[in-house]
């Protein structure tokens, strides 16, 4: 857009304001007036070409003039955000420059300066553009705070009333004193006419007094402005020189520069016989299964935006069902790009080689469209190879074709863009890929939340696994949901099964968001409608597998789906939980060969059953997978296991014999098939999704029936006793009617019908009507009212620090981060414990190997392995980059300040490495491999095989 910023309107005073400064030099600065213009062009830039058409959209419904006002708006508020440093509190903080301010008539008493932490600059701001919008356009103060609010907020934390109040009853920190000259609201106002005349805006005011600006619109606009503003800053892109007057011409070689790239334009997806192909790169003759096509289907059918949940088997295609149903909804709704959340890093690294074959061969509407973004988004995205090396050069897009069917060459790729790659941008880029703790900080009250609001607003989102996540974390989910609905979003969850009330729950709180906030009622009605339980028809077994979507205004749809016509029945015994019973079944199981999981539900069991099957199997016939092992080797175990126990065909041989003891690593992503299972009793959806790796492929000359044998429990018990460590893990109630509802299939020697009885178990484990025998039933009431209440401690936790739902349209966000997260860092250890249910102060450290006084990378890592690690100076940033990639979580029993403290202190070298970006601020484990080492109490022995032992002293 064009737009007149001649500053020689300007006087003297408002010449000579100041907002950027580099260093004292006369040269290193840039007017106020210079900045604010440089902002508001950026902000135009951005509405324009960067926005997603759905955020335009939601923008321009807002206002009155439609596209045409919010694209004002937004440069309006871009061009005023730092009207605040045209104040004493800001200005003084350069001497020399406000030498040059005071020769302008703007001067500040003595005082200014021990009191100028109650008028920062983003506060004074949005109080001097409510005093300007009332004096010269007759605004009252509630009309002009949802617009000023964007001013306040543009620095990460809206203020709250309070800090608002404390900012305008300090008025000699604005210049508004009796003791102060009235130039400086004089200067402040003309530069606010200034900026309202040259966007465009103040022919537009009258209007927009008028309008109630919805609070998701007033998070958008601040994300949008800090974005600008962020821009604006770089003084690689906009040189901070005194004498730059305003030029569209550097203006858009500075944008140029930065190359941001373009929002996906979807095409609906058609169920073509094709499509799998086409899209995945699946052989030719893999068609579309049921899944899929009810996926597409519904996307086309059900309201845009809506939430859509699908519940299936794994092997079934859900992924790809998720990812297709993206397609439509993204072409129906205009969001341009996609974010996929899934439960681990592991899991999010997996993701993202599969998200890049599928976005390389979307189609766009826009063909000549430059390149698409694409991220990793997770705490060690950067030790991702396939995620670095598009820094380095895009990923190529495949042959699209014109609407003729013509093959035309797209010139579009899929890159790493260098300026959306840094802390807190991720979620702008097209394309993201990464943990689900990226959207749960969405329900987060955390500093630039606005930014990540901005990101997840314009995507289509698809969550992974959604059975994997707590009561703790599903306060967070819920939340997220609610402002995603009210941001008009589509949302796609998946999961093996739901729980009616949890599957009620997800789509209540979609529901509440994309109907926005309740008008105000009395408290009688309020009760009433509380005790009205929502989504009646989600209640209870609604068929399986099956996709359910959010209605208009009705019911949700419910739609059962065929199931590919796989289907095992699976024999289900009980097991001894003694090593000696183990070994006895495995032997009996194994007699022909064949390959068996062993699944314990804490990594000291892995770890010790582990030991007795090898000194009985041998150490080659056994391998261990869990957590607890460095990054680079637990994706080397997740690589063994796809290649040895993957689908037939994959290139790899399958072994004769072998058993696998693994914790729930191995219950979910991995496609991997066993002959026969041992789970520790677990929650029956668990129970269910471990039973999924029993004879998951058709495999030629496989024989013997498919069984699982359950143990964890002491079943000779008059009430099955679960493990202590199970009971940790999920709490007594889950697994006792896990117990109850599994045990008959035991008892009475009927098979396991899967998929079958899946929907069936879990609604029966999981409702409120009696299982399991009479005298089982006190135990289960007990343990219900225990984890009752630790659902409502984890409920009361969570909501500590948890975003509130939209408000009222017209009511500013004001205090809208009150109380927030103490990390400013969302995605560090204790970030992610804000929104998990872990320590906050649980530890994560980089594992390096010692040799004496030596220290390297682990010997056997395929990258830089046996590296030598320098301890006076910093790595180079190659074997930087393996150290950083060697994470390892250590257990709950070794979190606290003390192992931090600890661990700091071990070596005074470290802080050679806080030079490295990679490394700065990393916590270092260094181990001996042969001997192990002591930390805070405990001996810490670590290998390939085994991963990491810790033993109390």
């Amino acid at each position: 857009m064009v737009q007149s910023w001649d500053a020689g309107r300007l006087s003297h005073a408002a010449r000579v304001c100041w907002g950027k400064a580099l260093h004292s030099d006369d040269r290193d600065w840039m007017p106020l007036h210079r900045h604010l213009s440089d902002t508001a062009a950026v902000a135009g830039h951005l509405y324009e070409s960067f926005l997603s058409a759905s955020v335009r959209d939601q923008i321009a419904a807002a206002l009155p003039g439609g596209h045409s006002d919010a694209l004002l708006a937004c440069t309006w508020l871009a061009g005023v955000h730092d009207i605040g440093k045209a104040t004493p509190a800001f200005a003084i903080q350069v001497p020399w420059l406000f030498s040059a301010m005071e020769h302008g008539g703007l001067t500040a008493r003595m005082q200014v300066g021990k009191d100028r932490r109650f008028a920062p600059h983003a506060t004074a701001g949005m109080v001097v553009l409510d005093r300007w919008l009332n004096d010269r356009h007759g605004w009252d103060t509630a009309d002009a705070g949802q617009f000023s609010i964007v001013v306040g907020g543009h620095h990460g934390l809206p203020p709250d009333s309070e800090q608002y109040r404390r900012a305008e009853d300090h008025q000699h920190l604005l210049g508004w004193s009796r003791a102060d000259a009235p130039i400086w609201r004089q200067t402040q106002f003309e530069l606010l006419d200034w900026t309202a005349e040259a966007t465009g805006a103040a022919a537009r005011l009258a209007d927009w007094q008028r309008v109630a600006l919805p609070q998701p619109v007033q998070v958008l606009l601040t994300g949008l402005v800090i974005m600008a503003d962020w821009i604006a800053s770089n003084s690689e892109l906009f040189p901070y020189r005194v004498d730059t007057a305003f030029d569209p011409a550097r203006i858009r070689r500075a944008l140029d520069e930065l190359d941001l790239t373009d929002p996906w334009s979807a095409v609906a997806a058609e169920p073509a016989e094709d499509l799998l192909t086409t899209r995945f790169g699946l052989p030719a003759d893999f068609r579309l299964r049921p899944v899929q096509r009810a996926a597409l289907e519904a996307a086309a059918d059900m309201p845009a935006p809506g939430l859509m949940i699908i519940e299936a088997p794994m092997g079934e295609g859900k992924t790809e069902a998720a990812l297709l149903a993206a397609e439509t909804l993204a072409a129906r709704s205009g969001a341009g790009g996609c974010y996929i959340a899934l439960p681990t890093r592991a899991t999010s690294d997996a993701m993202f080689g599969r998200t890049l074959e599928w976005a390389r061969r979307l189609p766009d509407r826009h063909l000549d469209r430059g390149a698409h973004s694409v991220a990793l988004s997770h705490s060690k995205a950067f030790s991702n190879p396939g995620f670095t090396k598009l820094f380095r050069r895009g990923e190529p897009v495949a042959v699209a074709q014109d609407d003729g069917g013509a093959d035309t060459e797209r010139r579009s790729a899929l890159i790493a863009h260098w300026w959306m790659a840094g802390r807190k941008k991720t979620m702008l880029n097209s394309f993201v890929v990464g943990t689900v703790d990226q959207l749960l900080f969405g329900a987060l009250k955390a500093k630039h939340l606005a930014m990540r609001h901005l990101g997840l607003a314009g995507k289509v989102v698809v969550i992974d696994e959604a059975h994997a996540y707590d009561v703790y974390m599903g306060v967070y989910l819920d939340m997220a949901l609610e402002w995603l609905a009210a941001y008009r979003v589509p949302v796609v969850i998946l999961s093996a099964t739901l729980p009616a009330g949890r599957r009620r729950d997800l789509m209540a709180a979609y529901e509440r968001g994309r109907k926005g906030p309740p008008a105000p009622v009395g408290r009688r009605a309020r009760l009433a409608a509380a005790a009205i339980a929502p989504h009646p028809e989600l209640e209870g077994d609604i068929g399986y597998p099956v996709v359910v979507t959010s209605g208009s205004d009705g019911p949700a749809r419910v739609s059962g789906i065929e199931t590919s016509g796989r289907s095992n029945a699976v024999e289900v015994r009980t097991l001894d939980d003694d090593p000696t019973a183990l070994i006895a079944a495995l032997r009996e199981e194994l007699a022909d060969g064949g390959c068996a999981l062993v699944i314990h539900n804490t990594v000291r069991r892995v770890q010790e059953t582990a030991a007795s099957l090898r000194a009985v199997f041998g150490e080659a016939s056994v391998t261990v997978a869990h957590s607890r092992f460095a990054g680079p080797d637990r994706a080397d175990k997740d690589e063994l296991l796809r290649n040895l126990f993957g689908p037939p065909g994959n290139g790899h041989e399958r072994p004769a014999e072998h058993i696998v003891v693994a914790s729930q690593v191995a219950e979910q992503s991995l496609d991997i098939d066993f002959d026969v299972l041992v789970t520790d009793l677990a929650p029956v959806d668990l129970v269910l999704q471990r039973t999924g790796r029993v004879h998951r492929h058709r495999r030629e000359g496989r024989c013997g029936t498919p069984r699982c044998y359950l143990t964890g429990a002491a079943w000779e018990a008059d009430v099955p006793e679960p493990v202590r460590g199970s009971v940790f893990v999920y709490g007594r109630w889950a697994l006792l009617r896990s117990a109850a509802v599994l045990l008959p299939y035991a008892a009475e020697g009927r098979p396991l019908e899967l998929p079958g009885d899946i929907a069936t178990l879990v609604q029966r484990a999981y409702g409120s009507g009696t299982v399991g025998p009479a005298e089982w039933q006190e135990a289960i009431s007990a343990a219900h009212r225990e984890e009752a209440s630790k659902r409502a401690d984890q409920e009361d936790g969570a909501k500590k620090f948890r975003l509130q739902a939209p408000l009222l349209a017209g009511t500013p966000i004001l205090g809208w981060l009150q109380a927030g997260s103490p990390f400013d860092d969302e995605d560090s250890p204790g970030g992610r414990a804000m929104v998990r249910d872990i320590p906050v102060d649980t530890v994560e450290v980089l594992l390096i190997a010692r040799h004496g006084d030596r220290f390297t990378t682990l010997p056997w890592l395929k990258r830089h392995g046996g590296a030598p690690l320098p301890t006076e100076t910093c790595p180079a940033e190659p074997v930087a980059k393996t150290v950083a990639a060697s994470t390892l979580n250590l257990p709950i029993e070794l979190s606290g300040q003390a192992v931090i403290d600890e661990l700091e202190s071990r070596h005074d070298w470290i802080g050679a490495w806080q030079e490295s970006r990679i490394l700065e601020g990393q916590l270092i484990l260094d181990i001996d491999l042969d001997h192990g080492t002591e930390l805070a109490g405990h001996r810490l022995e670590y290998d390939r095989h085994d991963g990491l032992r810790v033993q109390r002293l």
